[in-house]
């Protein structure tokens, strides 16, 4: 212990004793409450001093300081605690076991300090990227990087926060160390117990490094079309195109195959079949198509094409391709598509629609005649 701290507590003792009516609780209360009293003035003094320093810095620092504000508060009030209790004339032992909670306690707070330290860098990093806009490539980008990162740097500084707290108390001490070595039978266990946690948080720092998935992301999983709301440490959330949630587990993305429609950029090519007769004037159709696609909206100016893919017993298969400048405007680009080109054919070019058609034999004399009359006996 240091010689000061050692100095200060033979002067209360002898204090204690001029006024030794006071009973030994009450002396104890004395002690702390000065310190509790000396801890709050000296976080005021610490608060504004830090509040001076950092009111020339950018946001990023000032938000640091407010958030850390009930945090401060907290640490030094532990210490002040913890100093009191130490110089008071507390008994040894009980002293030493609030000590003990008291350390506890304060490493529990400093990772509740870097925890919230962390999410202001997050919040910080993310409003240099707006995801609002229609190119939101690069923010979608850094917004699945930050919000993966985030949550597993908060999962790895729980685990290291409650390991060194638990290593203060000796009754408890070798579970700190299993939970932070993965030693020992306990750790062993918590291993086994942990291991889909653990597989997800490491498929989390995969897709944040490799970026199979972005928040936003236009994907089909287990045959359903929609876009990836939500990426936390274990589980992805994707809103399906009828307003339905699918979760998945982090996993799924780095073992399953999926389709991601946004991956390098958002464009898409549509496709619409057509199925015509086979005297249809593809010129016509073309034509028309050409027109239908020029004129909407939701093309983007780029692809646009029409070609007989296929020749069956009945009909000609007609693709047409056009693009549009995502997954959900390619889809209302196709059924304009078709809605459009199947009103040409019905109003201005009836034969290109699919006709079925019966052959009857040629001849004279060979026609069908109509069945002869019963004889009557």
């Amino acid at each position: 212990m240091p010689p000061e701290i050692i100095a200060l507590t033979r002067q209360i003792r002898a204090l204690w004793h001029r006024f030794d009516w006071l009973p030994e609780w009450a002396v104890i209360g004395l002690v702390l409450l000065v310190f509790v009293g000396g801890g709050w003035l000296t976080h005021k003094i610490v608060f504004a001093i830090l509040r001076r320093m950092v009111r020339t810095k950018d946001v990023f620092w000032r938000g640091v300081v407010e958030r850390a504000r009930i945090k401060l508060r907290v640490l030094i009030i532990i210490m002040g605690v913890g100093l009191g209790v130490t110089v008071s004339p507390m008994h040894p032992e009980p002293s030493a076991d609030v000590r003990s909670v008291l350390l506890f306690l304060f490493i529990l707070t400093l990772g509740w300090l870097a925890s919230g330290v962390l999410d202001m860098w997050s919040v910080m990093h993310l409003k240099r990227y707006n995801i609002a806009v229609e190119d939101n490539l690069l923010a979608r980008k850094h917004l699945t990087q930050t919000r993966i990162l985030q949550r597993v740097a908060k999962v790895i500084l729980f685990i290291v926060t409650v390991g060194l707290a638990l290593m203060t108390i000796s009754g408890f001490r070798q579970w700190g160390v299993s939970l932070l070595a993965s030693a020992g039978v306990v750790g062993i266990i918590a291993g086994l117990a942990l291991q889909p946690i653990l597989t997800n948080m490491v498929a989390g720092i995969q897709i944040a490094l490799t970026q199979p998935i972005r928040i936003d992301d236009a994907v089909i999983v287990e045959k359903e079309w929609g876009n990836v709301e939500e990426i936390t440490a274990t589980y992805v959330v994707v809103k399906l195109w009828d307003w339905r949630r699918m979760v998945l587990p982090l996993s799924y993305f780095i073992t399953t195959p999926f389709q991601n429609w946004t991956r390098e950029n958002a464009r898409l090519i549509g496709v619409a079949f057509f199925y015509v007769d086979y005297e249809a004037p593809i010129d016509r159709l073309r034509t028309a198509f050409e027109a239908i696609v020029r004129a909407s909206s939701h093309w983007d100016g780029d692809v646009q094409v029409m070609q007989v893919t296929d020749i069956t017993d009945r009909v000609l298969q007609v693709r047409c391709l056009a693009s549009a400048r995502s997954g959900g405007v390619a889809f209302d680009l196709r059924c304009e598509i078709r809605e459009k080109l199947m009103a040409f054919m019905r109003d201005e070019c009836r034969e290109a629609l699919p006709r079925d058609r019966i052959e009857w034999p040629q001849g004279g004399d060979k026609g069908i005649s109509p069945p002869e009359p019963p004889v009557l006996a």
